[in-house]
């Protein structure tokens, strides 16, 4: 079996998640970190042995490097994806697809007349309550799905801001607790529920207001097309990174994610069904566990010829839910959610 060469731009906090999981493939050899910083390129090349660039460009041309990882700041993803789907690598990127739908959907144009493919991290779908939760609406078992919810109560600080500066602006990060922190949770609900046709949502700056120009929290309605009912609750205003909370409702019973177990509610009886692994992933216990997961998948796609199933067109469903809250918050209304927001 040929050897997938890598390479990971970005070696901010969550690069060591994708070095580990590349570490941890046979036949995948990370060759290439890149960063903007040149310390932090030549220290984290030093750590994985492997050469530090400060110019993603030089990997443009690299034939031994097929696959790359982006893990760079939002605003960052569209011309860099954009650069490396042209010369037919394989793209991975840390969520968001993009700071907004416009460039998000440059990203989209390019892996459709790309060589390579487009992969995007969400690795919550991954955890094994999301696959549960998803396999459980898929067959029926409890009946039709009639309402949902999803909360987030995380912190940030005044130093997590300032310490980045690129954070808390909305032409670098794109948005706040939405955009950064929540998005995860949006995601699996739109992937639970189906296609939204509309939203009701506001955005407020609770206790970061002379710090960020961004939201810190917020809250949102979703109307499913098939009739379901969506509630969502995110801000990073609390004083600790509490576990997310996730609620469904079916005709037969309720499935409930606390402290990262699945528990169903039925006949007046609690049963858990799933409970996260003891081994730690490495990465901020919140993160979820499902990070080693997606990325081993979407090498085990790509070596397949297979098309990955998290791509531009299932990713950019999060960022148009987004915009769509944020246009809500803005008129003060009910908007359609969708496409060409």
């Amino acid at each position: 079996m040929n050897t997938l060469g890598a390479a990971i731009i970005g070696c901010g906090a969550i690069s060591p998640l994708h070095a580990g999981a590349i570490a941890s493939m046979e036949n995948v050899q990370l060759l290439a970190v890149a960063d903007s910083d040149p310390v932090q390129a030549v220290q984290t090349a030093q750590t994985y042995g492997c050469e530090g660039l400060t110019d993603y460009r030089e990997l443009l041309e690299r034939r031994d490097i097929s696959m790359v990882h982006l893990c760079t700041p939002h605003h960052l993803h569209a011309r860099m994806a954009v650069d490396l789907l042209k010369a037919g690598k394989h793209v991975l990127t840390e969520k968001p697809l993009a700071h907004d739908v416009p460039s998000a959907r440059m990203i989209l144009d390019a892996a459709e007349h790309s060589a390579g493919q487009l992969g995007v991290v969400f690795q919550n779908r991954y955890n094994d309550p999301s696959m549960r939760i998803k396999e459980i609406i898929s067959a029926g078992s409890l009946g039709k799905l009639l309402c949902m919810k999803g909360i987030v109560t995380w912190t940030r600080s005044e130093e997590y801001y300032r310490n980045s500066s690129w954070r808390g602006r909305w032409a670098t990060e794109g948005g706040g607790v939405l955009m950064n922190q929540t998005i995860h949770t949006l995601d699996l609900l739109q992937w639970f529920g189906g296609e939204i046709s509309a939203v009701q949502g506001s955005v407020t700056t609770d206790v970061l207001d002379q710090v960020i120009e961004v939201e810190d929290s917020a809250h949102a309605c979703f109307t499913f097309k098939n009739g379901v009912r969506g509630l969502f609750y995110g801000t990073n205003a609390y004083a600790v990174n509490s576990p997310v909370e996730l609620e469904l409702v079916f005709q037969e019973g309720t499935l409930l994610q606390r402290r990262d177990c699945l528990y169903l509610w039925k006949d007046g009886q609690e049963t858990l069904l799933s409970e996260p692994p003891a081994v730690s992933t490495g990465g901020k216990s919140y993160w979820g566990t499902g990070h080693s997961r997606l990325i081993h998948d979407f090498y085990a796609h790509i070596r397949d010829g297979r098309k990955f199933w998290i791509d531009g067109v299932e990713a950019i469903k999060a960022l148009e839910l987004i915009a769509g809250i944020y246009r809500s918050s803005e008129s003060r209304r009910e908007v359609a959610s969708g496409q060409h927001l």
